[in-house]
C-alpha cells in the first residue's frame, strides 16, 4: 500500500469480484486520506477482516458467497458498531435500499457513481453522517407513493420539519447545529420530539418519513 498516514481513513474493501475489488482499490489509491488496509471476497471473511483490523469504513457488497452483505453487516454492527459500513453495489431497486437502512449500513453507493461522489461518501459516512448516493435518493423519492411510511400523529413545527429535512439527507446533530445556530443539545431535543410524534425509533424510520411526507 501506498499509505502510511497515520491520520488517513482506513478502508476494508467487501467484494467477490477481484476484478472490482482493483478498480475500486485503484479508485481510491489516489486520495492521500484514504487507505485500503484489507480486502475480502465474502461476508464471512468480511466480518473476520473487520474485527481484526478495526478498519474506520467496510464497503461492502451486497451479493457475495458464504455471507451475503446484508447479514454480514448485521452481525458487524452487533459485534462492533464504532466499524461503519457503506454499502457498494449495483442493486439499485428500493427493496435493498429500506433493507440496507434497516441493517445498520451508513450509507448507500452504487459502484458506477463517478469517483468524485464515492470519495465524498466516504468522507461524508467517516464524518458520523449517513450519505446515499443521488441516484438511489431519487430512486426512493420516485417510488415514495409505492412505499407505506408512518403516518404523523401530531403535526411537526417548522423548526422540526428543517430539523427532519436535515437528519433525513445525512447530517449528524454537531452539523444540523451549525448550520442552523443551535445547540447540539437542542438539535437532540428536536429530534427526540420528532421521532415521537411520528412514533419512529430509528434514522431509517425518519428518512422514510421524510420522503413519504414530502420533506426530503
Amino acid at each position: 500500500m501506498k499509505y502510511s498516514h497515520s491520520n488517513a481513513i482506513s478502508v476494508l474493501l467487501a467484494d467477490d469480484h477481484s476484478v472490482v475489488r482493483d478498480g475500486i482499490c485503484m479508485r481510491l489509491s489516489r486520495e492521500a486520506n484514504i487507505q485500503v488496509v484489507g480486502e475480502a471476497s465474502n461476508g464471512k471473511r468480511a466480518v473476520e477482516q473487520a474485527l481484526h483490523l478495526c478498519p474506520d469504513i467496510v464497503l461492502m457488497d451486497i451479493s457475495m458467497p458464504v455471507m451475503n452483505g446484508l447479514e454480514a453487516t448485521e452481525k458487524l454492527r452487533a459485534v462492533n458498531p464504532n466499524i461503519k459500513v457503506l454499502i457498494l453495489t449495483m442493486h439499485d431497486n428500493k427493496e435493498y435500499v429500506l433493507s440496507i437502512m434497516k441493517s445498520g449500513a451508513k450509507g448507500y453507493v452504487l459502484k458506477d457513481v463517478p469517483e468524485k461522489e464515492m470519495i465524498y461518501g466516504i468522507n461524508r459516512v467517516h464524518s458520523g453522517e449517513d450519505f446515499y448516493c443521488a441516484s438511489v435518493l431519487k430512486l426512493l423519492t420516485d417510488t415514495n407513493k409505492e412505499i407505506k411510511y408512518l403516518s404523523v400523529h401530531q403535526p411537526l413545527s417548522k423548526r422540526e420539519e428543517v430539523v427532519l429535512k436535515l437528519v433525513a439527507e445525512g447530517f449528524c446533530s454537531k452539523t444540523i447545529a451549525s448550520k442552523l445556530f443551535l445547540s447540539v443539545r437542542t438539535v437532540e431535543t428536536h429530534r427526540h420530539n420528532i421521532m415521537k410524534k411520528l412514533d419512529v425509533h430509528s434514522s431509517a424510520g425518519l428518512v422514510r418519513c421524510a420522503l413519504g411526507h414530502k420533506i426530503l
